[in-house]
């Protein structure tokens, strides 16, 4: 693999970067991902070809909308930055071939998911949905294979919705939505059954790590809602870079 190919995966994850934007802006609203071209929401104005370009316009603009001049979120280059970031490490990693389009689609999905449920508190079911299809599909011929796929599908959906359902009937008040479940499901489906497990503890060390410090900040109490949706998305990353070495150290020390 050449350098060009490098740069040529980066700029394509650039700009596939910023398609992932219009995905976070637009799916909560329930608006087309493709009409109208992007504009400016605070004011209408219709960007220009030059002011799509990923990162750069951003900084030639310094942030802000040519029209208006208002704030232009900072979230728009750091998702195109990492998208960029992401696909080059995915070429280095993997090489062409189905499993770098399995794990890219995979961590694109969980871009979108991370930045929605961070502002939102929801989970768009085209990504949850599709993403549990398109795993499953893609793990007849890719890595876990469809039987950990499947478990995993399975496990993801039932462990949390039991979760779910037990703390309602305890304390009569919803503990977890059905988004984080349709999410795990769907990370079930791409990494397998054991990534799947890995991912659920993960996540939830980090989220219990993040309530006991808004606790002790006094930024909130344990009842406080929490964007779970967002700690798996990290947790699932994690899963992704080094899932399998973990689980397999730990299978290898304990079993």
């Amino acid at each position: 693999m050449t350098v060009a190919s490098y740069v040529f995966v980066g700029l394509f994850g650039l700009a596939f970067g910023s398609f992932l934007n219009v995905c976070i802006y637009r799916l909560p609203l329930g608006k087309s991902l493709a009409y109208p071209p992007s504009s400016c929401p605070t004011c209408g104005h219709q960007l220009a070809w030059f002011e799509n370009v990923p990162v750069l316009a951003w900084l030639a603009l310094r942030g802000r909308c040519r029209g208006c001049k208002s704030p232009i979120s900072p979230v728009y280059p750091i998702v195109e930055a990492f998208t960029g970031a992401m696909f080059v490490w995915g070429w280095w990693q993997y090489g062409p071939g189905w499993l770098l389009a399995s794990h890219l689609l995979f961590g694109c999905a969980l871009v979108v998911l991370f930045f929605i449920d961070l502002e939102h508190r929801i989970l768009p079911n085209p990504i949850t949905y599709g993403g549990i299809v398109i795993g499953f599909l893609l793990s007849f011929i890719n890595p876990p294979g469809w039987h950990s796929s499947l478990l995993g599908i399975v496990l993801g959906g039932g462990i949390p919705w039991a979760i779910a359902e037990i703390y309602f009937r305890v304390r009569k008040e919803e503990g977890l939505g059905l988004g984080d479940v349709k999410m795990l499901a769907m990370i079930g489906a791409f990494l397998g059954w054991k990534l799947m497990l890995f991912t659920l503890v993960v996540a939830s060390f980090l989220g219990s790590l993040v309530g006991v410090t808004m606790m002790v900040a006094r930024r909130g109490n344990w009842k406080s809602a929490l964007p779970f949706g967002t700690f798996l998305t990290i947790a699932a990353f994690i899963a992704l870079v080094v899932g399998n070495r973990v689980v397999g150290w730990y299978t290898t020390t304990y079993f």
